[in-house]
């Protein structure tokens, strides 16, 4: 087994190191969610943690890491008898991201199930977890089914596994960390509300801290278990309180104070349910048992709202996690000092010394005001120039020619569903019909590997003309592996949505663009819900860009759109043979993911010769392909063209309007788009 990197050698990222240390004081705080760029020590800080974990009493050949000193009553390898066990450490399980759900949780033996009425139960990564650490790496790549079995074992400390009437149960209580790359894609907020705590990590901008990171890496690089003798003394520092910390935990009191503050904070910020209140509370015990404190401070209080509250303030995937320091500093101090926590307070505590807020003043004269004064200077004369934008993008009557600063957004809405048709087989998610491990049974088949869905019925019926000559003399079924049958099921997938979005003059003015943007917006919305892998694609001028090639991150799709400029002719066919190329090479990367282009354009083609024509060709390249689109008509005033329409007749799709879009237009409730094969049909 190699040298894991040494906790306390980690440079930096004091938030994550403190957060993971809390959940080793206390794993009912709910785990960690570490988010961040990639490069930035998630993975090697996580690693290094269970290290510092004190070793374990087990009971003798347990597969489920029972303690002797309270074996689970319902462990499938019990019941244990007193006296034998072994020490060890405690044991850190990655969860990888193609893990199946039996890997997760444990398969039954189904075919023992049923013709012994044994229960012969493999266990999965949740019982190798138990009592230890249980890491996923790039969680919010991970199936959602297996993210609910994930955290529902990790609320309820033990794992279920069903299968046909035959029920196993054992413990799982572990000590959650998920780490992600916000950039692939987010978490659903139900999910994100189910870690106990997150954290943002970033590299340090700090060119010597850059330096110390570099040189201790190498230094581990060259001889790891050198670089760890010499870390030796401060990982047993750390190892030593966190012990400390763990005993001191069930002496810690929680007065009245503290849990006001606590409750006025949630309160303040708006969080939904009561979870909030519950892990702050818990996150605040285990502060001040990490502090060596029997009392909860109000110290402790702000650093749990710092930990437990950002990630529970999100409404819609859109939004940045954060938390607004200043209101939480007023919001504490209305509700501190009513108990007896501690009537004069560190003036180094909260809002002062290291870990408060920066002085207004340098005691000469209010510096603030000065410089709130200086910054519309600054501005006016740096990027915000004549003909310039705040972005640095030109305005009408500016150096650029043609081209018009960012329109904003309109506010989104509820679309109505676009689905692909007929029946695929991609990534699970909620858009269009797929065959899929989970979902409704319609029908079965022999299985192809492992049998992880049994069809009973069809299983009975293959088995049921062969007893005779198997010699069945009792009650029980003769059933041969040759029998089994695996369930074939329908539920959804999810699809690549490529978005195609004209930015040229014709759909220039402001109010006009800030529609097609709130359209697209909220299109992005029901994506990022139906767990859709988004694209975009823009053209104006003279050709097309790729503004972001597909990606789980429906928010860094949002982000381009924002600042998304508009001006020029209209290339049409341009922007839809861009759009034919990255379907292509996303075919070879993902070709289960079958693909959605949704057009947004009036359907007007300039510039180059023959640019109605070119267009034509190119959007019968779709058709021809059987590509699913749809085209969204953004054509306005009182005489219309129906561009739009006859576009949509060549890529073999429909044309919906901007107000058909909506869910609650009276168009309808639900439209597919049309491919080729319904034309064909």
């Amino acid at each position: 087994m190699s040298t894991p990197f040494p906790f306390t050698a980690v440079v930096g990222q004091d938030d994550l190191r403190l957060a993971l240390l809390l959940n080793a004081v206390s794993p009912a705080v709910g785990g960690v969610l570490v988010r961040g760029e990639k490069g930035t020590a998630k993975s090697t800080a996580v690693r290094a943690l269970s290290a510092l974990m004190p070793a374990l009493d087990v009971v003798t050949g347990c597969r489920f890491s029972c303690d002797p000193g309270s074996p689970d009553p319902a462990c499938p390898d019990g019941p244990h008898e007193p006296g034998a066990f072994e020490t060890r450490p405690a044991r850190m399980v990655e969860l990888p991201v193609g893990a199946s759900e039996d890997r997760l949780v444990g398969a039954l033996d189904i075919e023992r199930a049923l013709a012994e009425g044994v229960k012969a139960f493999e266990p999965g990564l949740l019982a190798d977890a138990h009592r230890g650490i249980l890491y996923v790496d790039e969680v919010n790549l991970l199936h959602d089914h297996l993210v609910d079995l994930l955290l529902d074992a990790a609320a309820m400390g033990a794992s279920y596994v069903e299968r046909e009437g035959v029920s196993v149960r054992h413990a799982a209580r572990f000590l959650l960390v998920g780490t992600m790359n916000p950039e692939e894609g987010e978490l659903r907020p139900q999910l994100l509300d189910r870690f106990g705590l997150t954290v943002e990590v970033t590299a340090s901008r700090e060119p010597d801290q850059r330096v110390e990171v570099v040189r201790r890496r190498l230094a581990y690089d060259d001889d790891p278990d050198a670089f760890a003798a010499r870390w030796a003394d401060e990982e047993g520092a750390v190892r030593r309180r966190i012990v400390a910390a763990r005993e001191l935990l069930p002496s810690v009191r929680l007065g009245d104070g503290a849990l006001r503050q606590i409750a006025a904070t949630c309160a303040a910020f708006e969080v939904d349910g009561m979870r909030a209140d519950i892990v702050m509370a818990r996150t605040a015990v285990a502060l001040a048992a990490w502090a060596g404190r029997t009392d909860v401070l109000a110290e402790d209080v702000r650093q749990a709202a710092l930990l437990a509250l950002p990630h529970r303030r999100r409404r819609n995937p859109f939004d940045a996690p954060g938390l607004d320091e200043d209101k939480l500093d007023e919001t504490l101090e209305q509700f501190g000092g009513q108990d007896d926590e501690d009537p004069d307070p560190d003036p180094d505590g909260p809002g002062g010394g290291d870990g408060g807020e920066p002085p207004r003043s340098d005691g000469d004269g209010p510096r603030g005001e000065d410089d709130a004064r200086s910054e519309p200077g600054e501005g006016a004369e740096g990027a915000e120039g004549p003909g310039n934008a705040a972005d640095g993008t030109p305005q009408e009557g500016g150096s650029g020619a043609g081209e018009r600063s960012a329109a904003p957004a309109a506010e989104p809405f509820r679309t109505k569903v676009l689905s692909v048709p007929g029946i695929g087989e991609g990534a699970t998610g909620r858009r269009s019909r797929a065959r899929t491990e989970h979902g409704r049974t319609t029908g079965a088949r022999r299985p192809r590997g492992t049998l992880t869905k049994l069809h009973l019925a069809a299983t009975v019926t293959a088995a049921a003309p062969h007893q005779r000559e198997r010699g069945r003399t009792g009650r029980g079924l003769v059933v041969r592996r040759d029998d089994l049958r695996q369930a074939t099921r329908e539920g959804r997938e999810g699809n690549l949505v490529l978005f195609v979005v004209d930015a040229s003059g014709s759909m220039a003015a402001r109010q006009r663009m800030g529609a097609v943007k709130g359209a697209v917006l909220s299109l992005l919305l029901d994506a990022y819900q139906r767990r859709d892998k988004v694209g975009l694609v823009t053209f104006r001028g003279t050709s097309a860009d790729v503004a972001l090639p597909p990606t789980s991150s429906v928010d860094a799709a949002a982000v381009r759109l924002e600042s998304l400029p508009t001006g020029g002719r209209t290339p049409l066919a341009a922007g839809l043979l861009r759009a034919h190329d990255v379907l292509r090479v996303e075919r070879l990367r993902d070709p289960a993911r079958r693909a959605l282009v949704v057009v947004v354009t009036d359907g007007r083609a300039t510039g180059g010769p023959e640019p109605v024509a070119l267009a034509g060709r190119a959007a019968r390249l779709f058709a021809a392909e059987g590509i699913a689109s749809v085209v969204v008509d953004c054509e306005s005033g009182p005489v219309r063209l129906g561009l739009a329409g006859r576009l949509a007749g060549e890529l073999g799709g429909t044309a919906v309007t901007l107000e058909e879009l909506r869910a609650d237009s009276i168009a309808g409730l639900v439209r597919d788009v049309q491919g080729t094969s319904r034309r064909t049909a």
